[in-house]
């Protein structure tokens, strides 16, 4: 009988989410914001803070990266909302602006990545 750790399940369940709901967000074209939905990036800022949170527990070196890289995306996903917004009522979205919007998404999801990695891996190693 395999003995799963919950909260791993639940941690590795926001992880890979958020990666997945940020790549949904950045695919498209990058200066057409019709590809882009508002509230997919509304979705992936609260999993990404969601799982930001589930990572504050955890006192290893991995650990510690994990957090350093949750907090990269959570920072670059509420920046790109925040451009977003600010360019909404300020002014026209512009491609230079819709452009903005999606590479800091796509560094978010860079992030996302990385951390999938390093959770992936250090599953594998705690395996051994």
């Amino acid at each position: 009988m395999i003995i799963m750790n919950m909260d791993k399940v639940i941690s590795g369940f926001f992880i890979i989410l958020a990666m997945t709901v940020n790549f949904g967000f950045v695919y498209g074209d990058l200066d057409t914001m019709t590809h882009h939905s508002k509230y997919e990036l509304f979705a992936a800022i609260i999993i990404n803070v969601i799982a930001t949170v589930l990572k504050l527990g955890d006192r290893t070196q991995v650990g510690s990266v994990l957090l350093a890289t949750s907090l990269v995306a959570d920072i670059q996903l509420i920046t790109a909302a925040s451009v977003w917004t600010i360019a909404t009522y300020a002014s026209v979205v512009t491609s230079e602006v819709s452009t903005t919007i999606v590479s800091l998404s796509a560094g978010a999801l860079l992030a996302n990545f990385v951390s999938v990695l390093l959770y992936v891996g250090d599953t594998l190693k705690s395996k051994r």
